[in-house]
């Protein structure tokens, strides 16, 4: 006698309702299927994401190298923190010097207004003396 035969006869004695549980699990062997077939896919996406993850850690490698750091002790996190540290500082800078530029421009049309106004000024007092 096995231990499964020896749990049906103790159900069939002591709990005989719970011996056609099977029949609340109808989909189970649909659901076998279902995650059989969607098991070969994922095992294959899997195996793609790996290779590319690899590759992208190759490829992180390089960048570092080129950065003229070494990648042993330069993980991939760190690596993509400090560019995009430096991507952010980069287009905060570029904004300001662009601020800075539109307002040097907005400051020489003020102070060429007011020259113009000064030398128009000018202008009607020699007129005025003249007169």
């Amino acid at each position: 006698m096995t231990l499964m035969h020896y749990l049906c006869k103790v159900l069939a004695d002591k709990l005989p309702e719970v011996l056609d549980f099977s029949k609340d699990l109808t989909n189970l062997e649909p659901a076998s299927k279902i995650l059989r077939e969607f098991l070969h896919l994922a095992e294959a996406e899997v195996r793609s994401l790996a290779s590319l993850y690899s590759g992208v850690g190759r490829n992180v490698d390089a960048l570092i190298l080129y950065f003229g750091e070494d990648p042993a002790p330069c993980p991939f996190e760190q690596a993509i923190s400090t560019l995009l540290n430096f991507q952010r500082m980069f287009n905060k800078s570029h904004e300001e010097n662009c601020k800075q530029v539109e307002l040097e421009m907005k400051k020489a049309s003020e102070n060429d207004k007011s020259k113009m106004v000064a030398s128009n000024k000018q202008a009607d007092h020699l007129l005025q003396a003249a007169i």
